[in-house]
């Protein structure tokens, strides 16, 4: 992943344990004091919401231990890999577009951010600029051209 994903990783952890763990404990004290706990609504939600949230962190904690961290702007070259960020022109409609290949759980097609698994980044991949490929699609196959490699 990138440091960028990394950091998001990292800050949202530290909201989940400084502001989301917190607030569910206080939920769940205060519906123990409404009474009989087989019959509360709220106590049943806020230990549900509980389970959630403990879930989440140990899922972050685990993804953020396994991880990788590459630090794109330290990477350089012609040919397209992991952290580039790739000019394309489809050759059908013209229609520019400009994405960065991150990690599964960094991608974010609105913020021109693709997963390396996905269709456009792996038909990329150790491609450079002026190079044409082909993108199977759930449209049908799509050719782009590369246009720019950057570094950013």
């Amino acid at each position: 992943m990138t440091a960028e994903g990394y950091k998001a990783l990292d800050d949202e952890l530290k909201r989940l344990k400084t502001a989301e763990r917190p607030a569910v404990i206080a939920a769940i004290s205060e519906a123990r004091a409404h009474g009989d706990l087989s019959e509360n609504a709220e106590y049943h939600a806020a230990k549900d919401r509980q389970g959630w949230i403990e879930g989440q962190i140990a899922e972050i904690e685990d993804r953020m231990a396994r991880a990788q961290v590459i630090d794109v702007s330290r990477l350089s070259g012609a040919q397209i890999k992991f952290g580039a960020t790739v000019s394309i022109i489809d050759e059908d409609t013209e229609e520019e577009a400009r994405y960065q290949i991150v990690g599964e759980h960094e991608a974010d097609v609105k913020q021109g951010r693709v997963s390396i698994t996905s269709p456009l980044a792996r038909a990329v991949i150790g491609k450079e600029s002026g190079d044409v490929v082909e993108v199977t699609t759930p449209g049908g196959t799509k050719a782009y051209e590369i246009t720019k490699v950057e570094w950013v």
